[in-house]
Parts: C-alpha cells; structure tokens; sequence
C-alpha cells in the first residue's frame, strides 16, 4: 500500500505541476480570427481559446504581438503556443499541434471583369509583372520552395491589398476566412474580387513549443476535442463564419 501511495502521490504532484505552469499564448493582428479592439482581445480563434483556458483550468495569458516574436519564442520556450498558425509540412516538427480550430482555403483573386483565367502556377508566372506575397506567410514559403519565378515579397497584408486596389499587381493571395477583412482595410468589398485558382487549403491550429510537456498538450487535445463532439467549436465556427463551405466546417470540426 505505502508503494500504491507513493505512485499516486507522484501522479497527483505532476499534475499539480503542469496545472500550476503558466502558459504563455501569442496571437497576432490577424482579423477576424485575432485582433484587438479598444485594448480587448477579439476574433475567432481567440474565443475558442479562451473557451480551451476555461475547460482545462489551465492558467494562461493571451498577448498580441508581432507574428515574428510570437513564431521565434513558441519555438525556443517551455509552456509557449501560438495560434491562430496554419500547419505545413514546412513547419511540422516545429511544434506540437491541436487542432485544426479553424479551416479556410488559401485562394488567388483577381479583379472582377479583369478577364483573368488562373488554372494552375503556370498561369500565375505567366500574369505580366509580380505576384506579391507578405514574406512572413506559409503561403510565400511555399510559393519559394515551388520555385516561383514572379514572387515577390511585401512587409504586410496591407501592403499587398494596396497594389491590388492600385493596378499594381493583378492577383492576390489570400485565406477565404481573413478575405473581407483584408478587402476592407483598403476599402474594398468581396463583390469586387473573382476567386481563381486554389492555391492550398488551410487547417489553423494552436502550435504548442515542442518544450511543453506533452501530457499538457494532450489535456488541450482533448478539451478541443470535446468542443468539437458537444457542437461548441461548431457555433463558434458559424457565428464567426457565416460564408464557410460545408467543407471548411467539416475541416475545422475534424477529430484528431
């Protein structure tokens, strides 16, 4: 019996342990899934992840900044996640990854009546001038490791969205659930944009650093899991989301 006590005691200061480390969450200026609003955090995955903090008691603090910082410390620190992050097979053994809380579709647009017809990259290369792409996006990675001859890098969403609406360049690049907002910033509407090619689809996740400990990562796995089953993640996902596909949904609500 003094063994049995003993064990039961090391499981019940473990979990002690991993209740009482803080997490530190990053998230970026990324409406509407993340942003702040009068000095309050906002957006989609922000609420599904203070829902997460809420179900697992885990105590957490949610900051904005900078995706660099957010993207260098959730790889160098214990008890760090960054979300919303898309997952690639570039960033893979990056992380440790719940998910996805989020599914879009990373889409070219054209203007309408533009008389554009983008069928693949090769169309793309052959569109006169550059096609630009913030550096810092999955999609530029891989848009640079597929060669793309007409890549060109931008600071920011804004400054890509500003070409656009300038007749700089003819195509952008963007994720199906962030389109209006980024339209918006430089007074533009859906209506004034035509989808084109389908670059990739896009599952967003919470990227934990791989210094987590594991057994507080799967306690997250499954308190979204359990969103996902009770229909929570789902109502969350619509309210938000109302243009979303069938398909983007059933992405988003998929268990892994």
């Amino acid at each position: 019996m003094g063994v049995v006590r003993t064990i039961l005691a090391v499981v019940a200061c473990s979990w002690a342990a991993l209740s009482a480390a803080q997490l530190r969450l990053y998230t970026e200026e990324y409406r509407p899934l993340s942003y702040s609003e009068k000095g309050v955090l906002s957006g989609m995955t922000v609420e599904v992840v203070e829902l997460l903090i809420q179900r697992t008691g885990q105590p957490a603090h949610i900051e904005l900044v900078p995706w660099t910082r957010g993207y260098r410390q959730a790889q160098r620190e214990a008890n760090v996640g960054l979300f919303p992050t898309v997952r690639t097979p570039q960033r893979e053994r990056n992380f440790q990854w719940i998910g996805p809380i989020a599914a879009g579709q990373t889409n070219f647009y054209s203007r309408v009546g533009a008389g554009l017809r983008i069928r693949n990259l090769a169309d793309v290369e052959r569109l006169d001038g550059v096609l630009a792409v913030p550096k810092l996006w999955y999609s530029y990675e891989v848009l640079r490791e597929q060669g793309l001859r007409n890549l060109y890098g931008v600071p920011t969403p804004q400054h890509m969205i500003k070409m656009f609406k300038h007749g700089r360049v003819q195509l952008i690049l963007a994720n199906s659930l962030a389109l209006d907002e980024m339209l918006a910033g430089q007074g533009m509407t859906r209506d004034q944009v035509e989808q084109q090619y389908t670059l990739m689809t896009n599952n967003t996740y919470i990227a934990f650093s791989l210094n987590t400990d594991a057994a507080l990562v799967e306690r997250w796995r499954q308190a979204l899991n359990e969103m996902k089953r009770d229909g929570s993640l789902e109502r969350i996902h619509r309210r938000w989301f109302a243009h979303a596909s069938d398909e983007e949904l059933a992405q988003a609500l998929r268990v892994e």
